[in-house]
């Protein structure tokens, strides 16, 4: 078993576990690959060690890598910040865009759409800890946004999406991983048919499955520390 391999073994485990401490069943819990800054040779590692699901947060990269890898069928997410101006190239690679933070940016991607392919499955990215530079709308604003996206054409509104600031306190974790959780659940109660808490990475993502995430988001445990020099 290779290291990549049996990293992503050891990170089906540790999920397995964190979701029998919640008294969940795993298969409840996706595993979304972060393959960011690693070349399309190790997202074919990882693809062949039974991963099907990656997530990529630069456009240009992560367009050049779905058509790479096309001969694989893989499932392709876009988890990062986005901008108007490159919202084409996402709306027509990608199955899946979890960092909707504003109406624009969703009816970008609902306009161009390509209408032969599938509706463009969307979370909303949510700041749940305030951080003023950290993307997502705030929870204020998320019931009038999720509205608006859900009623736009070539797009199906899931669920919601949260990078927290990072902390070591795992009552803090779950405290704001349960902020998204509640949250959905209110949308949910107010008629919108969402199912998916994207929440949770290499270094939380315990609490986030303690607190309902349906699919976590890991790269470092998965394809080691990056480097962004390269």
């Amino acid at each position: 078993m290779s290291g990549l391999s049996g990293r992503l073994q050891n990170l089906v485990t540790r999920i397995a576990r964190a979701a029998s401490d919640a008294g969940r069943d795993p298969a409840g819990i996706r595993l979304l690959a972060v393959s960011k800054t690693w070349p399309a040779e190790s997202v074919r590692e990882a693809a062949a060690a039974g991963q099907h699901a990656f997530g990529e947060n630069y456009v240009q990269e992560g367009v050049a890598k779905v058509e790479a890898l096309a001969d694989l069928g893989l499932e392709w997410h876009f988890i990062g910040p986005l901008q108007s101006n490159k919202t084409r190239p996402v709306a027509n690679s990608f199955a899946w865009v979890h960092s909707i933070d504003r109406l624009k940016i969703a009816q970008r991607l609902s306009e161009q759409r390509d209408v032969f392919l599938p509706p463009l499955q969307v979370c909303i990215q949510v700041n749940v800890s305030g951080e003023e530079s950290k993307s997502g709308v705030s929870p204020a604003e998320l019931p009038e946004l999720a509205r608006s996206v859900a009623a736009l054409p070539r797009l199906k509104l899931r669920g919601l999406m949260t990078i927290p600031e990072p902390t070591s306190d795992v009552a803090l974790q779950r405290e704001r991983f349960a902020t998204l959780r509640r949250l959905m659940a209110q949308l949910r109660a107010d008629g919108l048919d969402l199912d998916t808490l994207s929440m949770g990475m290499s270094d939380d993502l315990e609490a986030a499955i303690a607190e309902g995430s349906t699919m976590v988001r890991v790269g470092t445990a998965i394809f080691g520390s990056r480097n962004y020099t390269n």
